[in-house]
């Protein structure tokens, strides 16, 4: 057991997550670096997208892997499929669902050889 924990994240409400005492289990709640990444890319505009890389620079890091890290692991309540691989392919393991949607809100995704992208000189946010 990991004992009580007492989930007071500023951000938990924002993000849809439970706070306060979560029964017998710790919460896991994002990191002040998780936090940072989830208000970058909530910030991204519906049909643009800024590479793992972009968003690590953002928040002051040069983690393009921990970016991702933290995506996969507390993104769920933002638009994941707007972060890209620096060659503009999609979310790894989930190159459908962000394609989708990428493409429901205006951004042309292209077909390539290692799965379907965006052309960065295109989509790129730079805001």
């Amino acid at each position: 057991m990991l004992g009580r924990r007492h989930a007071t994240w500023a951000g938990a409400a924002r993000w849809g997550w439970p706070t306060g005492v979560i029964g017998d289990t710790a919460a896991v709640l994002p990191t002040p670096f998780a936090e940072r990444v989830l208000d970058t890319v909530a910030s991204i505009p519906p049909g643009r997208v800024l590479t793992y890389g972009d968003v690590a620079e953002r928040v002051g890091s040069r983690g393009a892997r921990a970016v991702g890290a933290a995506l996969s692991r507390f993104g769920g309540g933002v638009p994941w499929w707007r972060v890209v691989r620096a060659d503009g392919g999609l979310a790894p393991g989930h190159e459908r669902e962000a394609a989708e949607l990428l493409v429901a809100e205006g951004a042309l995704v292209l077909p390539g050889p290692a799965g379907p992208r965006v052309d960065l000189t295109i989509a790129r946010w730079s805001g």
